[in-house]
């Protein structure tokens, strides 16, 4: 109507019209094409739903959601619209699943962390397309199985902590000290931030720390033990008193009990086991002294036995053992008796088994007394001459002779004992650490030689009585102007004759070969005037017995004669 109007060319109009139907498809064109696009988008969203939803199902383990129909219906907003609401429920299924996973994975590997002692530096990563319940579950598993190895793990780290404290405690020792040579971690003060470590080391560390305590307790028990029988034993030895054994009562609570339950704190600290140790010590010192003492005294006790029965002194050797001992505190009192007075009891048995002999060789030494007193008298030239107390000694001289003359059997008597003795004990019988045999055979010997010295002392007197006389013959025989009675005078015992007497004997004695050449000239004269010489001798005894108590200083005379 327009071109009609205007008068436009049929060209023109055909021109434009075939624009506008040019740019009325295109126009189409791109609407169609926009549809296009947003149905793909539509196709594409809702396939990507559906596999994310399938994706989700999968992963959360389960097979369907009941909110999503079985079969698609509609146009693809609606199918789309239908499916947002399913996949939005399993999306938050899905976080709240991996946000359970993550909390349970962290505390399995927290626990796991402080079972093995590692700290928490690994980053923690969900296996997101296994979501299931049963992987959720054996997680749960593993994380309840974790939690009860780590309950009993603390449960036995709160018992070793139990036990280090109270045996620390009982033993004078800090236990917050023995805990962080641990772990720190073990201190009751140590915060909560700070993951505990209980793992196997701690535990092994723990346990041994526990074994040393109990090692060192059982010990410082032992020691405890044995000092406090020590004390007692100590105690009931040297009589010690109440007032002194009061500090120390607490150790026969300690002698009653094997076990720690009544043992107070502090009961076994090194201060108090040292306190009882010197204590010990002092007593041991003073039961060493009077132990020495009680042994010099059975010591002196046996010396005495010994002495007094002329004995060696036996068992040297083991009392100088025992010395050590008790010096070095190794011998017990009951036992220090016991061997005492054994060797006591041997050696009074001993000393009475010498009894007999020993009571026999005491009268034989007082004899050997009497005979060496009998022949210093014998040898006093006085012993004859009246002055006080001269005849008690004669009486005594009688009395000696007795004695002596008895001596020989004794001798013999106590020979036949000692020897009956040795048999039958099988040991030599020692008198003052002499053999007594060899004393006795000895003193037989002495005893023989001077049976023999006599016998000779008898033949020399004889031969000097002889010579005497013969010069006493040739006197009586010799005519003399000074007096009518040469016989009298000859036998004068005044003292002037006895002088003379001794003169002319040793003038005899200087020369024996004058008087041996006068004995024989005067032989025949002696012969024959025999008769009125023994008449003579008979008339004058008591000439004679003074001649007698005159022989004894006669000796160098008998030393003179016997070379004759």
């Amino acid at each position: 109507m327009i071109w009609d109007e205007v008068g436009q060319e049929e060209n023109e109009r055909e021109r434009i019209l075939e624009e506008l139907e040019q740019e009325c498809q295109e126009v189409y064109r791109r609407k169609v094409n926009s549809a296009n696009m947003s149905r793909i988008q539509l196709h594409q969203a809702l396939a990507e739903s559906e596999a994310e939803f399938t994706n989700l199902l999968l992963s959360l383990g389960e097979r369907s959601f009941p909110g999503r129909p079985e079969k698609m219906t509609g146009t693809l907003r609606e199918q789309l619209n239908s499916i947002t609401p399913a996949l939005q429920e399993m999306q938050m299924r899905k976080e709240a699943r991996l946000k359970q996973f993550m909390e349970v994975q962290t505390e399995i590997q927290r626990i796991a962390s402080e079972i093995a002692g590692c700290p928490e530096n690994e980053v923690i990563t969900v296996n997101q397309e296994d979501l299931s319940l049963k992987k959720l579950d054996e997680h749960q598993s593993e994380l309840q199985r974790l939690k009860r190895e780590k309950s009993d793990r603390l449960c036995k780290v709160e018992e070793y902590k139990v036990l280090i404290h109270n045996y620390a405690k009982i033993m004078g020792m800090d236990p917050s000290k023995i805990l962080s040579n641990v772990h720190t971690s073990l201190l009751d003060g140590a915060s909560d931030q700070q993951t505990k470590n209980i793992s196997d080391d701690i535990l092994i560390k723990l346990n041994t720390m526990v074994r040393q305590l109990q090692e060192e307790k059982r010990h410082r028990m032992d020691k405890l033990h044995s000092l406090g029988k020590a004390l007692t034993n100590l105690w009931n030895i040297l009589d010690t008193t109440m007032e002194e054994r009061r500090p120390y009562g607490e150790i026969k609570i300690y002698l009653m009990t094997s076990g720690s339950s009544m043992l107070g704190i502090g009961s076994l600290t090194l201060e108090t086991i040292q306190k009882i140790e010197s204590e010990v010590q002092r007593l041991d010192h003073l039961k060493a002294s009077k132990m020495k003492e009680l042994f010099m005294i059975k010591q002196t006790e046996i010396k005495e036995i010994c002495k007094k029965s002329h004995m060696d002194m036996p068992y040297q050797t083991e009392m100088h053992k025992i010395m050590d001992m008790i010096m070095s505190g190794d011998v017990d009192h009951d036992d220090l008796l016991k061997t005492m007075d054994g060797y006591i009891y041997k050696v009074k048995e001993e000393a009475t088994s010498r009894k007999e002999i020993m009571d026999k060789v005491e009268k034989w030494m007082a004899s050997c007394d009497e005979e060496r007193w009998l022949e210093e008298y014998s040898r006093d030239e006085r012993r004859y001459s009246i002055s006080r107390g001269a005849h008690r000694h004669l009486k005594r001289a009688e009395r000696a002779r007795i004695i002596v003359n008895k001596i020989p059997g004794l001798v013999e008597l106590l020979l036949a004992k000692t020897q009956m003795w040795e048999q039958e004990r099988k040991k030599v019988f020692y008198y003052d650490e002499l053999p007594l045999l060899a004393m006795l055979k000895d003193y037989m010997l002495t005893l023989q030689e001077k049976e023999e010295e006599k016998y000779r002392q008898r033949e020399n007197k004889k031969v000097q009585t002889q010579l005497v006389r013969r010069h006493e013959n040739s006197f009586i025989l010799r005519p003399n102007t000074s007096c009518s009675r040469p016989t009298s005078r000859g036998f004068n015992t005044s003292p002037g004759s006895s002088t003379m007497w001794s003169s002319r004997l040793s003038n005899m004695v200087e020369q024996p070969s004058a008087d041996n050449s006068s004995a024989e000239k005067d032989m025949h004269i002696r012969k024959v005037r025999n008769k009125s010489m023994q008449s003579t001798l008979g008339n004058n005894r008591s000439i004679s017995i003074s001649y007698e108590d005159k022989t004894p200083s006669l000796s160098t005379i008998k030393q003179g004669i016997s070379p004759i």
